[in-house]
């Protein structure tokens, strides 16, 4: 049974080694993910499943490691050799002094919507009482230096996807739009499940819509 679930941003540059001098620019973000997860932890799982986009959707042993050298900082979690994609190295990171024990798994950026429902669905039956931590960014097409350079309806839609987030209705995002605007956490976002969220964070520090968010399962 799902009992809290939270959506955080996977930019490599909340690693504050990686940041380096611009360490402070994203403090914020920071400081509202360990929000997140703290809302998490505190609903008292019995296991904390991190899902997150990738080319491949696949499970990962919970041991499974991930290592930001790619993106120039010497930081691993995790053990063994290196296979997490961005989207859970991160999750690993942000969840690193957690004593819960971990589900890790990856949905294709493509995953059609039912498809991510149906992986929701499973990962919230894995446990009398699973915590979901979704990892995925928003339109990266927000400005000129954006990775994927300004599209004219992408601050548009980024307030569309915030509020979709916000108000547990992300089972009606469109993957084509998704794609268009380069919103790369649609299929993780569509795992979630469609409760009211907390908003803790919303910005795009370089370009790219990051957002958090966070609630504990609603009383029946």
């Amino acid at each position: 049974m799902l009992v809290a679930a939270a959506v955080c941003p996977n930019p490599p540059l909340i690693v504050p080694s990686l940041a380096g001098e611009a360490a402070g620019e994203l403090d914020p973000l920071r400081a509202a993910c360990a929000e997140a997860v703290a809302v998490l932890r505190s609903a008292a799982p019995d296991l904390i499943a991190v899902v997150g986009g990738a080319d491949v959707g696949r499970v990962y042993p919970p041991s499974a490691a991930g290592t930001l050298r790619p993106w120039g900082a010497d930081v691993t979690v995790g053990s063994g050799t290196p296979v997490l994609p961005l989207s859970l190295t991160i999750g690993r990171w942000l969840l690193a002094s957690s004593d819960v024990p971990l589900h890790l798994e990856t949905l294709r950026h493509g995953t059609p919507p039912e498809g991510c429902r149906a992986v929701g669905e499973r990962v919230a039956a894995l446990a009398p009482r699973v915590a979901l931590l979704v990892m995925g960014d928003g339109s990266a097409r927000l400005t000129e230096k954006s990775p994927g350079y300004l599209h004219p309806g992408a601050a548009a839609y980024s307030r569309r996807l915030e509020a979709a987030l916000v108000a547990g209705r992300t089972a009606a995002l469109d993957p084509g739009e998704a794609a268009e605007m380069w919103a790369a956490g649609r299929a993780a976002f569509q795992t979630l499940p469609a409760w009211p969220f907390v908003p803790l964070y919303s910005d795009a520090p370089y370009g790219v819509a990051y957002y958090v968010t966070a609630a504990s399962a609603p009383e029946s």
